[in-house]
């Protein structure tokens, strides 16, 4: 999830396990245990785009990694405290925000390396969006009314509340899957590889997707808390022939190599994206829901020939877009 989720999570499990005189430094050791794994952004390539996708919450977010992470944490604590506090005193409140990090994430759509280096499977459980500021709320005013009244009962809570809330985006999630499996029965289609994920910052509308007869469908479904569910049609889009593809344009070991990257990390939903047929985009994420267009690609064809397909992100969100994704949350 975002950063501050990560880190406020952290901060809370490490005061739900801290005495009342220490919850101030708690939240503090616990909020950069929090963090830490994400320091895999860091590694990256000016030559190779694509190196940051292969890493991103790999081995750092491992269960493995914990023990480590922790380490790593209380010492990057102890220097933010002037050695005020020694690395023994900060570990436990360290390790608990660590360990939280990988968990959440998996909880999301993106996909974790949370087995590594037992299995390379990329786990997602696409039960809560990478934002969602009900979550963080409750986590975020939890660890605040502790840290000032000095009560660990506050943070507690508000981490009781956040993994209630997380327990509605799982049933919410079910719901939207099961209405999918209707949907999909209704038009008679086989439904290879559904997926269903939740949009940005909300547990009520889904976007959600399969494979039928050469095409990828694409549907938003709505399900609010309390009334009846709703589904608004989407688009549709062919499943990219890769072999074709890649013999159409005559391309190099190189491109072919990096484009197999891109296909493991995007799950194998490769698409020419409807923008360029120049660029393959990751039908997974898309900023509106029902749309085709996804929220990132690499550029095959625009690529200097020799080098790495660069990775580009398309975060423009039109008016239109931004009404129409209103109108579906509010169920217009």
């Amino acid at each position: 999830m975002d950063l501050i989720t990560q880190s406020v999570i952290g901060a809370a499990a490490a005061q739900c396990g801290a005495r009342p005189d220490r919850l101030r430094i708690a939240a503090l050791a616990g909020a950069v245990g929090g963090l830490l794994p994400d320091a895999d952004v860091l590694i990256r390539s000016p030559v190779d785009p694509l190196l940051f996708l292969e890493y991103h919450r790999h081995f750092t977010h491992s269960l493995v990694f914990i023990p480590i992470g922790a380490v790593l944490a209380a010492g990057l604590t102890r220097l933010l405290t002037r050695g005020r506090e020694s690395v023994r005193a900060l570990l436990w409140p360290s390790l608990l925000g660590c360990a939280t990090h990988g968990l959440l994430d998996s909880c999301t759509s993106y996909g974790t390396y949370l087995l590594w280096p037992f299995s390379d499977a990329r786990i997602a459980w696409h039960f809560i969006s990478i934002v969602d500021p009900l979550f963080t709320l409750s986590l975020l005013i939890g660890v605040v009314w502790a840290t000032w009244k000095k009560r660990r009962s506050a943070a507690v809570a508000g981490a009781a509340l956040a993994l209630a809330y997380l327990g509605l985006c799982i049933v919410q999630q079910q719901r939207a899957y099961d209405i999918h499996t209707t949907l999909i029965a209704s038009r008679g289609h086989t439904g290879e590889r559904p997926e269903v994920k939740p949009a940005i910052g909300n547990n009520i509308l889904f976007r959600a997707f399969y494979a039928h007869d050469g095409r990828y469908v694409v549907d938003a479904i709505r399900v609010p808390w309390f009334g009846e569910p709703r589904v608004y049609p989407g688009s549709e889009v062919p499943v990219l022939d890769l072999a074709a593809y890649e013999e159409r344009y005559a391309l190099d070991a190189l491109r072919r190599a990096d484009i197999a990257r891109f296909q493991k990390f995007s799950a194998g939903y490769l698409i020419e994206d409807p923008r360029s047929c120049g660029i393959l985009s990751d039908f997974r994420y898309a900023t509106v829901p029902d749309e085709v267009h996804p929220l990132w690609g690499i550029d095959v064809l625009g690529t200097p020939v020799g080098a790495h397909l660069n990775f580009l992100r398309f975060s423009g969100v039109s008016k239109q877009q931004r009404a129409h994704f209103v109108d579906m949350l509010r169920g217009r």
